[in-house]
């Protein structure tokens, strides 16, 4: 199996369709999506509730979960065929730096900040240099505005907004190629919210990184400049640049799923 170095992009998507598995029959969570996201580009997925965005973003990002795959048409991700990864998944979760729906509610309580920044370059190589790890777990706390001395609290002892960005610094300690964020301005208060703005476009502009990001706050899509896609009943409605959004021939547009 051959896994590209440098893929001329960093998604693409060619008539992708994802299964939703549960205690009922499988659905499709989105189906027919296509799209290209360029290294460097941003892209927004906005869309009600049950629309398929977080189990879009799962299944691209390389998440592992029983629950929902690749019902149909074909996605590559840092050079990663997604629907058959084999070995390549372990690659495309190196390259690329997930932040779940609900990250910083599920941060794992038993981890100290530290331990739980650290985890995804421990679990690669468990003996990185400690003195290393530690200068880059300060640099990534001091990026998201929380004190040196929360590396030693647990997340219990932290406000919700406090975890969201520990979960945002973990995404990011690998320094990925594709940051993959699935609501990344849940639960952060405004005086933060710049943090997540700053974080993207920092790498966007140092090394080329590509996002790809769920939100249907329009202020975060304007800010960053960002391509747009709308879901509705796990089908495209919508996408475009920031300038020229086009909607498809049978898109219903009300006040409540417009972009602006």
């Amino acid at each position: 199996m051959r896994i590209e170095d440098h893929p001329d992009a960093a998604i693409t998507c060619r008539d992708l369709s994802v299964g939703r598995s549960g205690r009922g029959p499988t659905i499709r969570a989105a189906d027919g999506v296509s799209f290209t996201l360029a290294w460097g580009g941003t892209m927004c997925i906005s869309g009600p509730t049950g629309s398929g965005k977080s189990s879009l973003v799962s299944v691209l990002a390389g998440e592992r979960d029983d629950t929902r795959k690749v019902a149909g048409g074909e996605a590559t991700v840092c050079g990663v065929n997604v629907r058959k990864p084999g070995r390549g998944h372990r690659i495309l979760t190196y390259r690329a730096g997930y932040l779940p729906q609900s990250a910083g509610a599920n941060l794992p309580p038993r981890l100290n900040v530290a331990e739980i920044i650290a985890e995804p370059i421990l679990s690669r190589d468990r003996r990185a240099s400690g003195r290393a790890l530690d200068l880059r777990i300060a640099a990534l706390l001091d990026e998201v505005q929380l004190p040196l001395g929360a590396t030693d609290r647990f997340p219990y002892e932290l406000s919700a907004g406090m975890r969201q960005r520990v979960a945002i610094a973990r995404a990011l300690v690998l320094d990925p190629q594709l940051f993959v964020a699935d609501e990344p301005l849940a639960n952060l208060d405004l005086e933060v919210r710049h943090t997540v703005f700053d974080a993207i476009v920092k790498r966007r502009a140092e090394w080329n990184m590509a996002s790809l990001i769920v939100s249907n706050d329009p202020y975060l899509a304007r800010e960053l400049r960002a391509d747009r896609m709308q879901l509705r009943g796990g089908h495209v409605v919508a996408i475009g640049t920031s300038d020229d959004v086009q909607w498809t021939p049978d898109a219903q547009v009300d006040g409540t799923l417009s972009i602006s």
